[in-house]
């Protein structure tokens, strides 16, 4: 009987660690200003990535490719990752400051004193001008995402351009009466079409994908800025 008690005590020990680490874990993912924003930026980029990996499997990026003679489609692709990177970074960074605020040491903790710091002994006037300046800085942070997201869509208007450029660079009045010169024309006038159309098309697609991510990393600042206030108001 001892040796039954004694063999089922590790497993009541394990049942008991399992079940808190359970809770734990739903605690984390159940917080809006944790690790959510986090889950939230992975799950919208895992789906956004495979579909791109299906297109990949049927084709259609090696159509896109070839039919871009400028290749400023691999350029908007390259200029849309950098943006991905920088909203990465800056949604772990974000993500990381809540936890701070919301860990025991709340201000003082070193996640967020940078931010804070001029805030907690500050009156209650110097408190409302440094708290417009707080929220100045933490825009300007990730306002970069939202620049490099308007580029896509400035430079699929380039490749827009372009390709009727090259499109209207075939076409020559003088001999658009021979029947032999209308095929190189015609050719050159599709080429052109493509470059414009598909550059336009990658850049707006590519646009809403990284917009997409900026929407979390904003809604992701404003609960920062919020928090942070409020818990500036209740030290004060």
């Amino acid at each position: 009987m001892t040796q039954v008690i004694a063999s089922s005590a590790p497993d009541f020990e394990s049942a008991k660690t399992e079940k808190s680490g359970f809770r734990t874990l739903f605690k984390t993912i159940s917080n809006p200003q944790r690790s959510l924003l986090v889950l939230r930026f992975l799950l919208l980029n895992l789906i956004a990535f495979s579909l791109l990996g299906v297109a990949y499997s049927e084709g259609h990026l090696h159509t896109v490719i070839a039919a871009d003679q400028t290749y400023l489609s691999v350029v908007i692709f390259l200029v849309f990752l950098v943006g991905l990177g920088f909203c990465a970074q800056r949604i772990w960074q974000t993500s990381s400051e809540l936890d701070a605020l919301h860990s025991a040491e709340g201000l003082r903790a070193a996640g967020v004193r940078h931010l804070v710091s001029s805030l907690i002994n500050a009156n209650a006037d110097s408190r409302a001008n440094l708290s417009g300046s707080m929220r100045m800085r933490l825009a300007h942070r990730i306002s970069v995402v939202r620049h490099l997201g308007n580029t896509l869509v400035l430079l699929g208007l380039i490749g827009t351009v372009l390709g009727f450029i090259i499109a209207l660079s075939g076409v020559d009045p003088e001999t658009a009466s021979d029947v032999n010169s209308i095929a190189p024309m015609v050719s050159t006038l599709i080429q052109g079409m493509s470059t414009a159309l598909y550059t336009t098309l990658i850049g707006s697609i590519l646009n809403v994908w990284l917009m997409a991510n900026y929407q979390l990393l904003s809604g992701g600042t404003v609960q920062l800025i919020s928090c942070l206030q409020e818990a500036v108001e209740q030290d004060a």
